[in-house]
């Protein structure tokens, strides 16, 4: 019988024990793919740009900013592209089916963040076929069911045309990708033109600027020299990176990254006390084995590598399924959920199986080293 082989069957010598031990080690790990995978996703930051910045009002993302601004920003040194956005949230047939449109000058937009969102020349072309056409991010497409060709109304929650009503009607003339699977494609991209002639309040106006920092300057450096330029204007600005952007916008309603800390260190600390309160059980029940083994002459690195190859097995085994039925959820989720199960995912809980495995089987092992051969014998 080789080494391997007698650990495996260490590890499985009471089947019922070693299935629940692996149930608890693959749930633990469910929880870490499927929160881990939320955060790689489009819900969160990771995939945010710290290069590109947004520039905001000062006084909070309600206040707009005036088109005019867009001069006096186009012109400070190192500033490689400027595109401008306006949000408009509605929804299509029913209040709970929540939509997001981002109002832009197509090309400006193309220049400033076309590569990270997908966009190609044909889609651009698409779009000025006619003014009340619309991009739409392959998530929310699938989500919606949508295609190429269909009309679709947004019935926007606090954008009024001037007519008085709010439904905004869109063609859907093509569909972008985005540059990686984290990249959030979730909302739509209308023509800045078209939006901005037909609302009744707030024409001329934009909800942020985006701005691509040239190569040779620090973004954090071009965010404060933005700021600087119009802090003593009737519109104070204040820029931050897309991903600043983004964790402070998070952080309004809690803080995701801590929670999902949290959430996942409890599971794999009471992970550990299972396993430890566990693996010592194991040990005391074959304390004439372990006897045995040191009066055949097993050293104590022996033992040692053979408890933590027993340990590192469960761990494997569960911990695999676990990551295993996260990789399933993550592509059999919607695509509103947003969750990516990246390599990196994988990686990180990889090596968090081989330290808990290893920290588990510690002291084990060094319970089974400090068992006299005498009182082992014992036992029997």
């Amino acid at each position: 019988m080789t080494f391997l082989n007698l650990a495996r069957r260490n590890a499985l010598r009471k089947p019922l024990r070693a299935v629940l031990l692996m149930v608890c080690i693959a749930t633990a790990f469910l929880i870490y793919g499927l929160t881990t995978s939320f955060l790689a996703g489009a819900q969160g930051t990771s995939a945010a740009s710290e290069d590109i910045l947004g520039v905001t009002s000062a006084g909070g993302r309600t206040q707009a900013l005036p088109m005019a601004a867009l001069s006096p920003l186009a012109a400070i040194p190192d500033i490689a592209g400027v595109a401008y956005v306006t949000r408009l949230r509605g929804f299509v047939d029913v209040e709970k089916n929540v939509v997001a449109v981002s109002a832009a000058d197509m090309a400006r937009l193309m220049d400033v963040n076309g590569k990270g969102l997908g966009l190609t020349p044909a889609l651009l072309s698409a779009m000025d076929m006619a003014r009340d056409r619309v991009l739409v991010g392959r998530a929310l497409a699938d989500a919606q069911g949508w295609t190429v060709g269909q009309r679709v109304t947004v019935t926007a929650f606090d954008v009024a045309k001037q007519d008085g009503g709010r439904d905004w009607r869109f063609e859907i003339a093509g569909i972008f990708e985005g540059e990686t699977a984290s990249t959030d494609t979730y909302f739509m991209i209308a023509r800045y033109d078209y939006v901005n002639a037909a609302r009744a309040r707030g024409r001329d106006t934009v909800d942020a600027f985006v701005v691509r920092p040239s190569a040779q300057v620090s973004s954090a450096v071009l965010a404060a020299r933005i700021d600087a330029r119009f802090a003593n204007s009737a519109s104070p600005t204040r820029t931050q990176s897309e991903k600043q952007f983004l964790e402070a916008f998070l952080r309004q309603y809690a803080d995701v990254g801590l929670i999902v800390n949290l959430v996942v260190g409890a599971a794999f600390v009471t992970l550990l006390m299972i396993v430890v309160n566990t693996m010592i059980f194991a040990i005391r029940e074959r304390t004439f084995e372990i006897g045995v083994l040191k009066t055949l002459g097993f050293s104590s690195v022996h033992i040692v590598t053979l408890i933590l190859v027993e340990t590192s097995f469960v761990f494997l085994l569960g911990g695999g399924i676990g990551l295993l039925l996260a990789w399933l959820a993550a592509q059999l989720a919607g695509p509103e959920l947003g969750l990516v199960f990246s390599p990196a995912v994988l990686v990180k809980g990889a090596a968090i199986m081989i330290g808990l495995s290893l920290a588990t089987g510690a002291l084990p092992a060094i319970a089974a080293l400090r068992i006299p051969v005498i009182n082992a014998f014992r036992t029997r």
